[in-house]
């Protein structure tokens, strides 16, 4: 039987609301004496539901992709707005990912599952059955903030199932290796729903399998919380979405008026100073979002920095590679699905290779090498060519790029989380998103961008190669400051379990 660890899943999973879970005593209840108690959940059930959860959000950070050009003549988007389908999600799935995990801390993890996945169903539904191209940003961002609330909880409930060890390891490599998968996925699945049906399925499949998820999660996912006050911080949920958002925006705006012009620099401006503001609210707020004080300990510091970098080179990749595929080459949406079916398989692959490798090489020797893959795929794909052929343009240095990936993403994610308090779960999980997908979001603004002006408004094949091709370089730069901070910065392995079991001064006790 499972029984979740003390604390670090919030206790038990007993609520003492209800008085159930393991160790409730049938003499004190008569009415409940003659039924059997129900068993805790098999641990195989409880991680794969967990991880269904995260491939559902990471899924539609990519699933659009290949749906793009289909919306855009259907809706009537700009080139701006195509992007900001992507961004909308991601920008409102980052900034508040880290309410998502103190909510889940606090209020409990099931919950805040629950109201996540329910929460971005139900945009799903909205976007897919949008008319007008506002309509599908709103929805978008409406499923970002759902995926924010529940992808946080996916992790915590994970590593407060399973043991701390080499089966935590193993757990934390299929978290990381499905949710790879689901942003690998996205292109076929995008493909074959966008060719098969239409574009607005890339949204409306969501509904049926949310409910399906929010089903075996009511059944199988015990409640777990940590102590202490229910406050949360939600002045640094808006200052810290709306400066990522601004800062976007204004990144943007350098493609059309440069970098000097005022419709660039207010909005760069203004977004530097919402980030400043949220930084001066969280020293001095009683219940941060994210305590600064947390990023004294150098695995969750070192480790997000590394996430952000990653993020930020390497999230544009099914980006450009669809629109390479499509734009340049002609390929048709399942087509260009297809041909990234190597790249989904081989993140997958370094995902679930990467615990054996961390055993015996070290967490940030197998995370700064997995990096360093991934840039050498990337300097390979920035020599592509407007007739490129499958093998060498595309499935070769896709497969670089994302075996890369998934090999750097476990040992970073155990670092980020193996530095926190117990109490911290939440947060810590929803900060290791954050890192990710915030890198991400900006990281797409920045190489569109560069693409953009190699283009210079060009839409024939050789223009539209020489901006990707260029985009694919900085994304390479990026990842090789990453390897860098990584070898001088992060720690060789986890932080030992006891340094986490250690209950802080105040804490409350487990319910």
């Amino acid at each position: 039987m499972l029984r979740t660890p003390s604390d670090e899943g919030a206790g038990t999973g007993t609520d003492s609301r209800t008085g159930t879970g393991t160790g409730t005593d049938s003499r004190a209840h008569p009415r409940t004496a003659s039924r059997p108690a129900r068993p805790a959940p098999k641990t195989w059930l409880l991680v794969a539901t967990a991880c269904a959860g995260q491939f559902l959000v990471v899924l539609d950070v990519s699933v659009v992709n290949v749906a793009l050009p289909s919306m855009r003549s259907d809706l009537a988007l700009s080139g701006t707005g195509l992007q900001w389908v992507v961004n909308a999600y991601s920008i409102a799935f980052a900034g508040f990912m880290l309410l998502g995990g103190r909510a889940g801390d606090l209020f409990g993890r099931k919950r805040m599952f629950l109201l996540g996945l329910g929460l971005f169903t139900l945009a799903s539904l909205v976007g897919g059955l949008a008319q007008e191209g506002w309509q599908l940003l709103a929805a978008r961002a409406v499923q970002g903030l759902g995926a924010a609330v529940l992808a946080p909880s996916t992790l915590t409930i994970l590593t407060s199932a399973v043991p701390e060890g080499a089966a935590r390891a193993r757990a934390i490599a299929t978290w990381t290796a499905v949710g790879a998968g689901g942003g690998a996925a996205g292109g076929l699945v995008g493909g074959v729903l966008t060719d098969g049906l239409s574009w607005r399925w890339v949204l409306l499949i969501n509904v049926p399998i949310g409910a399906l998820v929010l089903a075996a999660a009511a059944r199988w996912i015990p409640e777990s919380r940590a102590g202490g006050a229910r406050r949360l911080d939600l002045p640094g949920a808006v200052l810290v979405t709306a400066g990522a958002a601004t800062l976007a925006y204004g990144i943007v705006q350098t493609e059309a008026s440069g970098w000097t012009s005022a419709a660039t620099l207010v909005p760069l401006c203004a977004g530097l100073a919402l980030l400043g503001v949220f930084l001066a609210v969280e020293a001095r707020t009683k219940a941060p979002l994210m305590p600064l004080n947390l990023f004294r300990r150098r695995s969750v510091a070192s480790a997000n920095v590394a996430m952000f970098l990653c993020g930020g080179g390497m999230f544009s990749m099914w980006f450009f590679m669809t629109l390479y595929a499509q734009n340049v080459l002609g390929y048709t949406p399942l087509g260009a699905g297809l041909a990234l079916i190597p790249s989904s398989l081989s993140v997958v692959i370094g995902s679930k290779i990467a615990p054996r490798l961390m055993r015996r090489f070290g967490a940030r020797n197998v995370a700064a090498g997995g990096t360093l893959v991934a840039v050498i795929g990337f300097g390979w794909q920035s020599t592509m060519g407007p007739h490129g052929t499958y093998v060498t343009a595309i499935m070769l240095p896709g497969i670089l790029m994302m075996l890369g990936a998934g090999l750097a993403a476990t040992p970073l994610a155990s670092l980020a989380t193996s530095g926190a308090e117990p109490g911290d779960a939440g947060l810590v999980s929803g900060l290791v998103n954050t890192s990710r997908t915030l890198g991400g979001a900006l990281g797409l603004a920045v190489l569109s961008t560069v693409a953009a002006s190699r283009t210079g408004g060009g839409t024939d094949p050789v223009s539209l190669t020489e901006g990707y091709a260029l985009a694919f370089r900085w994304g390479a730069a990026i990842l090789l400051v990453g390897v860098v901070l990584m070898a001088v910065w992060l720690p060789k392995k986890p932080a030992a379990p006891h340094l986490r079991d250690r209950p802080r001064d105040g804490q409350s006790q487990p319910r």
